[in-house]
């Protein structure tokens, strides 16, 4: 039956759509941190949609709101009042630490980054983006037009100019002998030159960590020390919390808190764990820049009530829980059994992360030259052990992924560590 929906998948879908595994598998349901495929297989989730399914599979709390909002009313668009959309954005703005914050709902981390550069350029009158190496920011003609990462950008054709900013990856780069202090002022002085030969830009996007890009991250303070020189020159920061929010770090509840030493961003954006699975993104802005826009808007699907009923469902469990403290805990844990077994493979260049959202970096023995074939094989050898992760990285994909549901406990952290540890011993 798998090998029927390969073949009609082949045969309908774009050849540009990616499968993981040398046999994709078909996921067919889910329960807390496992997923079963369709031969009855079952695994520990450590991936969760590509941090989409983030407090649990099937959790009881969101979908019973989803089946009893599905039993009044599933859509009517923003052409009218919508209660469950405005009980979310009330949340939402005022854990966005955004003063007199505007909150607009999207279908994806995609369209939320797309209306944030719209934000952007309208309110600067300009259409020059500064960007960081190595980020992702979604599949829109737009977003890929900022995007710092050449696996992810098929065209350099965009409607903006794209300048790109040192200072996402800590370990790689010109600077990364640096001290973290160093590191941080060669940053700003490079970020300084560019902005010497170049016309005023609309904002700085910025993942707090990189998700696509391997979760890498900079020494806490990079983006709080940009923020003086932007701010200088009227240049807004964009935070990209499309993969970092919710609690997912552990220690802040936005990935941007790491630098919040000069305030928040001006604009922020979110999506994927927000719904648990439901298609949900956004943008939290200042009122003077989320109202710049002088024309008429609405959105079809952004903030239609069941993904709405979906978020504050899911959005008062992860609060009543603690999940984010949970994540600084069992992720804890996790990161440094990983750091152990990672220091004993060759082929491990680094174990990084904060929370539960940890990368590791998979290179050719002795050197720093990505190694994707042998990362794909890791990925593999977890499948078969029962475990799920995903990869990126923007040196030729080898960099491995985990990010389990936020409700993970301290049995299934070890149980996943161990899986991985039997993978990634398997390719010595």
């Amino acid at each position: 039956m798998t090998n029927d929906l390969l073949g009609r998948h082949r045969a309908v879908l774009p050849d540009w759509l990616a499968l993981y595994y040398e046999e994709p598998l078909e996921i067919t349901h889910g329960e807390g941190r496992h997923v079963w495929d369709a031969r009855g297989n079952r695994y520990l989730d450590f991936f969760g949609g590509i941090l989409t399914t983030m407090t649990a599979h099937a959790l009881p709390e969101v979908t019973k709101a989803v089946s009893e909002q599905a039993g009044r009313i599933i859509h009517s668009s923003t052409l009218y009042l919508n209660r469950p959309m405005v009980e979310l954005a009330e949340r939402i703005a005022q854990l966005s630490g955004i003063p007199d914050a505007r909150v607009f709902f999207t279908t994806s981390g995609t369209e939320a980054n797309d209306t944030a550069l719209l934000l952007a350029t309208a309110y600067r009158r300009s259409n020059t983006i500064l960007a960081m190496r190595n980020s992702y920011h979604g599949r829109s003609f737009s977003a890929v037009g900022i995007t710092g990462n050449s696996g992810w950008s098929p065209t350099s054709l965009s409607p903006l100019q794209t300048l790109y900013v040192h200072g996402g990856v800590r370990t790689r780069g010109p600077f990364a002998s640096l001290s973290d202090d160093a590191y941080i002022a060669a940053c700003v002085d490079d970020l300084k030159d560019l902005l010497g030969h170049t016309r005023a830009p609309a904002a700085l996007i910025a993942e707090p960590v990189q998700g696509v890009g391997g979760f890498t991250a900079p020494p806490d303070g990079l983006y709080a020390a940009f923020r003086e020189v932007l701010h200088e020159r009227g240049i807004l920061w964009i935070a990209d919390e499309v993969q970092t929010g919710w609690g997912r770090t552990g220690e802040h509840f936005w990935g941007w808190q790491a630098h919040g030493r000069n305030g928040p961003p001006d604009i922020m954006t979110f999506a994927k764990g927000i719904g648990n699975g439901m298609s949900i993104g956004g943008v939290v802005a200042r009122s003077e820049i989320m109202n710049c826009l002088d024309s008429n808007s609405i959105s079809t699907f952004g903030g239609t009530q069941i993904t709405m009923a979906a978020g504050l469902a899911n959005l008062n469990y992860l609060l009543e829980h603690d999940l984010q403290g949970n994540a600084r805990r069992v992720g804890g844990l996790l990161i440094e059994r990983l750091r152990a077994v990672g220091a004993q493979v060759p082929a491990v260049r680094e174990v990084r992360g904060r929370g539960l959202m940890i990368g590791i970096e998979i290179t050719k023995p002795g050197t720093d030259e990505a190694d994707p074939h042998t990362a794909a094989a890791v990925l593999e050898a977890a499948r078969e052990g029962g475990l799920l992760i995903g990869k990126g990285g923007g040196h030729n994909t080898s960099s491995l992924r985990v990010a389990p549901p936020l409700s993970l406990n301290v049995a299934e952290a070890e149980e996943g560590a161990a899986i991985l540890e039997d993978a990634l011993r398997s390719i010595q």
